[in-house]
């Protein structure tokens, strides 16, 4: 049996055929159309990367500063110096004395006068003609050269399979009255150009990626997308789930749901009866509710789920809440016991740190059915974990976990296939293109109302040498009476990052605070640990609390009314919005001081004056999209698959609704495109969409 082969460097990089190399799209273009002689090329390249050539008189390997090679080259008009710092016996070969070379790069003042530094460089004969078309930059891996890339994609668009795979497949009225005429390319035509666009293209729209090649590219990207949303939309509509609808189960006694919200000290909010009126709703019919439920940090998202979950245990069905971490997931546990306990509702938890025997029993008890509500980490979902009777699945901050952990729980009950309702949560709201593209499959409710008496919080941004004064003023709040936060980015001394950590402070701030009980929780404390000392911050018997980002969500004390955010300039939009979210839970006023230290980027300098100014998180959303893009905020970096390739959700908005339009009539009268179109784009993607 012959062994397989090895993949090259081109199959590792997943160019592993003529469609997958015709579709590594140019990250952007090198002009090597013009060539300068030395003279000009020494004016026009200190603004700009320059072409020119000329005939090696000098090459040299210096040892000052340190190790560089210094190569000479003249034409009739000048001289110019070409500096390596890293260079290889092959190019000093290639560079020797007599040769002819093109080399392309910026001028700038060396040592000895003008020079280019690492410059690309061609040994070509002194009459050779230049290219006709852009030279292509793609993205590469180590080892893999642009010149391998680039030969290995021109042959690619001479294959035989390119020419079908960019055949037209949508039918011109279909697309006539939706994009502008110059904007709609034969997608094989826009493909080629972007590969080898001609020397007086328009750069500028090339490498902002707006030319009318690159609409087309993200047009079809975009498309495949929203019909396999549109799809997995259908699919939803086409399954079996449990009818949850409102009617008590037994005639004059008393719901869970019922005992739940007269037991509840407060009155619902507008917001949430109108959310809960949407998922009534849909927990009513008999095809899965696929819901995301957003708000606010603080505004009251749990107690809507706890109806559901109370809907579900009504209907003899049991209900999950799973949440990314084992404090969020606690704080879940909590609450629901103190809602729940009173009602005689049988709760579960569960978590990866139970020990074997506990983990055993919880495991029994949801098998049987005898765990009504069940409570925990992604330990939920381990295939170790099976469910008598699951009607509802809550997830709290979704995009905490990878898309491929929100696949949909199924299970048969007697002899029919049954899937359940799923509700997710999350504070970070979702921007409205975000939405459109990732979510379309989703029916979204929100709380936007914050509960009578919740106060707005005041953030401050201070420097890190005031730290003195922010102890100090820490000192007089919690004098007070009142408690704190003092959060930090790391746990021990980083030799990476010197920044203030967790322990240090923790020991700084025991010094400088004796008179008050200090608390330190972080990710490496056993769970045991971090549950007593959060139970001990709870009831007032630690003042302040030292902790990581463990806190960031799930944590509710109302008397703890101070956040202190060391090192803010590390953190992102939403780590800052979910964090100063713990305090304002109370009737005192609420400060969040963000410290940073100096130098600070402009853009950690424009993410803290943004937080400071701004409270809406619809607002910090957006500003985070364009920061990070949407793979950390769907939780897909977690899957290794960036989704959409070509389309950046700012940039391209307007072409979303029109996507959408061409999905819905494909859809409607032309179902045989709709598969192909799918199978060109997206392969088996599809399914990952429609987790």
């Amino acid at each position: 049996m012959t062994k397989p082969r090895p993949p090259n460097a081109l199959e590792k990089m997943g160019l592993n055929s003529p469609i997958a190399l015709a579709l590594h799209l140019p990250s952007r273009y090198e002009d090597e159309t013009a060539l300068y002689t030395i003279e000009d090329a020494l004016i026009k390249g200190s603004f700009s990367a320059v072409q020119t050539q000329g005939r090696v008189i000098r090459s040299q390997v210096l040892f000052r500063p340190r190790r560089q090679l210094v190569i000479t080259i003249e034409d009739d008009t000048a001289l110019l110096q070409l500096r390596f710092l890293n260079f290889y016996p092959s190019q000093q070969k290639q560079m020797a004395v007599g040769a002819h070379v093109r080399v392309r790069g910026e001028v700038r003042d060396g040592y000895s006068g003008p020079e280019m530094v690492h410059p690309t460089v061609k040994a070509v004969a002194p009459d050779a003609p230049l290219p006709a078309s852009l030279t292509p930059v793609y993205p590469a891996s180590e080892g893999v050269t642009q010149t391998v890339i680039r030969k290995a994609v021109q042959q690619a668009l001479r294959s035989a399979d390119i020419k079908q795979f960019l055949a037209e497949l949508i039918p011109a009225p279909v697309t006539a009255d939706l994009l502008p005429q110059g904007e709609w390319m034969p997608l094989h035509d826009a493909i080629h150009y972007l590969h080898n666009p001609p020397a007086d293209a328009d750069t500028a729209a090339l490498m902002e990626r707006t030319h009318p090649a690159w609409r087309r590219v993200q047009f079809e990207e975009l498309l495949a997308q929203q019909l396999s949303l549109k799809q997995a939309h259908a699919l939803r509509r086409q399954r079996n789930a449990p009818r949850l609808h409102g009617d008590p189960p037994t005639q004059g006694q008393q719901s869970i749901e019922q005992g739940l919200l007269a037991a509840l000290p407060f009155e619902l909010t507008g917001a949430q009866k109108r959310v809960w009126a949407q998922i009534e709703s849909d927990l009513s019919r008999a095809f899965p509710m696929n819901r995301l439920l957003q708000g606010d940090v603080g505004s009251g998202k749990t107690i809507v789920a706890a109806l559901a979950a109370a809907r579900a245990i009504d209907h003899g069905y049991q209900a999950a809440v799973m949440a990314p971490t084992e404090i969020l997931a606690e704080q879940h546990f909590i609450k629901m016991q103190e809602w729940f306990g009173p009602l005689g509702v049988e709760i579960v938890w569960l978590s990866g740190s139970l020990k074997a025997k506990e983990k055993k029993a919880a495991h029994a008890a949801i098998e049987s059915g005898a765990a009504q509500l069940i409570i925990g980490t992604h330990a939920l979902i381990q295939e170790s974990v099976s469910f008598a009777k699951l009607g509802l699945a809550v997830i709290d901050e979704q995009h905490r976990f990878g898309v491929r952990q929100r696949l949909e729980i199924s299970q048969r009950i007697g002899s029919e296939l049954f899937y359940c309702h799923q509700l997710m949560m999350s504070a970070t709201p979702i921007p409205r293109t975000l939405a459109m593209t990732y979510y379309a499959d989703l029916d979204v409710a929100v709380v936007d109302e914050l509960p009578p008496g919740r106060k707005p919080i005041t953030t401050k941004v201070v420097k890190h040498s005031r730290r003195d004064e922010v102890i100090n003023g820490l000192q007089d709040w919690l004098s007070k009476g009142l408690q704190a936060y003092w959060v930090c980015p790391l746990i021990e001394e980083s030799d990476a990052l010197q920044l203030q950590t967790a322990v240090e402070s923790y020991a700084q701030l025991e010094q400088h605070l004796p008179q008050f009980k200090i608390g330190l929780v972080h990710g490496r404390l056993k769970a045991e640990e971090k549950a007593a000392v959060m139970a001990a911050f709870k009831a007032n018997q630690i003042q302040l609390l030292v902790a990581t980002t463990v806190i960031e969500v799930g944590v509710d004390v109302p008397n703890a009314a101070l956040m202190v955010i060391e090192h803010a300039e590390r953190f992102g939009y939403a780590q800052i919005h979910q964090l100063r979210g713990r305090v304002g839970r109370g009737t005192a006023d609420s400060v969040c001081i963000l410290m940073y230290a100096e130098p600070l980027s402009a853009a950690a300098k424009e993410r803290l004056q943004t937080l400071r100014e701004v409270s809406d998180g619809f607002v910090i959303a957006e500003r985070d999209l364009s920061l990070r893009g949407p793979g950390e905020l769907l939780g897909a970096k977690q899957s290794g698959d960036t989704m959409l390739r070509f389309v950046d959700l700012q940039r391209d908005a307007w072409l979303i609704d029109l996507a959408q339009q061409a999905a819905e009539r494909l859809l409607a009268n032309h179902p045989a495109v709709v598969d192909q179109q799918l199978e060109r784009w997206l392969g088996s993607r599809a399914d990952f969409l429609k987790a």
